[in-house]
């Protein structure tokens, strides 16, 4: 198989769904590759209590309840929604989800504006229909569509950014569990094979963008990721996602954990200065995540193997942070500013890791000034 940029879990993680694939003697619900227990064990890592001859890692840090009652909603016949704010690892719970359960993550719809009717149902081959007619050769099923026929789950990225129109439709295939092709006078419905459901992922500071109606809420079980605010769980985080990224760009560089420390505690400073915040302006656009952090440690150590000495600086950590967060000009940089001499200042006069992150951002603040 040639390199991927970027591999589904399905293919990252191919070797250990075969293992667990071939020692799992639970009950799989319709068609599931693995059991419930099984599913479970992939997405948050094996314990010695599981009794199984090798470790499978944690891949995503988060409450095992959350993950818990995902699998339970996937094995029944509602559709499973995702919400939380931006970086709290709703996607990346729904592709691991999707791996376990089918090997297929894939099908995935991405809602926007622009998200239309047929991205969740089926649009046509418009030369093989001039040239032959409508016909089932002739239609292009979403992947929507392509989960149901196949009975694997299909997903649906940023679900509240999609019209009500396209939430209707969705309405019907949760509800009926089949499309209808009114253009076609024989096999012109699709029904959903056992085993298909629809894992959705909306963000909620989209609150009101395009709200979702009583009759969509229904079809869908919630369960509501928070924000992870326990230091040990974001530091876990970091470090797994950091490690992915060494490896994915072949780059042999420590993250010193002091620098690490430096990194959560003024995610966690400038996270408490929003909650205390009075009004919008008050408070950085970005929206302080888990992710937003890893963004901002590649950033300092890609920086760091491609122009500086491959190893990572206080300082080009300090100005990553500052130049990763800072959104809004001037907004963004007088908050900064402000949490930079109020906070960051005094630490950097008695420790040496917080010296040089105070003179990195201070640097790329006068210059983005």
């Amino acid at each position: 198989m040639s390199e991927m940029l970027r591999a589904p879990a399905e293919v990252k993680y191919a070797e250990e769904l075969d293992y667990l694939e071939s020692i799992d003697d639970g009950p799989k619900p319709f068609a599931w590759r693995l059991s419930p227990r099984m599913v479970r064990l992939f997405v948050l890592g094996s314990e010695r209590a599981d009794g199984i001859d090798r470790e499978i890692p944690q891949k995503w840090f988060g409450d095992r309840s959350f993950v818990e009652r995902s699998i339970v909603t996937l094995a029944s016949d509602r559709g499973l929604l995702l919400i939380g704010d931006p970086g709290t690892g709703k996607s990346w719970l729904a592709e691991l989800l999707s791996a376990a359960v089918c090997r297929n993550s894939t099908l995935v719809v991405q809602g926007t504006a622009g998200t239309t009717e047929d991205h969740i149902k089926y649009s046509w081959n418009v030369s093989m229909v001039i040239a032959k007619g409508q016909s089932r050769e002739a239609m292009i099923p979403s992947p929507i569509m392509t989960a149901m026929e196949s009975g694997v789950i299909g997903r649906f990225e940023e679900l509240t950014r999609s019209t009500s129109d396209v939430q209707d439709a969705l309405i019907s295939i949760l509800s009926e569990k089949y499309v209808s092709i009114p253009e076609l006078d024989d096999d012109n419905i699709v029904f959903a094979q056992p085993g298909f459901s629809i894992i959705a992922t909306a963000n909620s500071r989209d609150r009101g963008v395009n709200d979702l109606s009583s009759a969509l809420k229904r079809r869908f079980n919630f369960v509501r990721i928070p924000v992870v605010t326990n230091k040990k769980s974001e530091a876990e985080i970091v470090r797994f996602r950091t490690a992915e990224l060494l490896r994915r760009h072949e780059i042999d560089l420590e993250v010193p954990p002091t620098l690490l420390d430096v990194l959560l505690q003024s995610f966690a400073d400038l996270r408490s200065a929003a909650e205390s915040a009075t009004s919008d302006d008050e408070k950085l656009e970005s929206a302080l995540s888990t992710a937003e952090q890893i963004g901002v440690l590649e950033d300092a150590i890609l920086h760091s193997q491609f122009f500086g000495d491959r190893t990572l600086k206080a300082e080009t950590l300090g100005s990553s942070l500052v130049g990763s967060l800072a959104r809004r000009a001037p907004e963004d940089l007088a908050i900064l500013n402000k949490f930079w001499h109020g906070v960051v200042e005094p630490r950097g006069k008695d420790d040496g890791a917080w010296r040089g992150f105070l003179e990195g951002g201070r640097e790329t603040i006068a210059t983005l000034s």
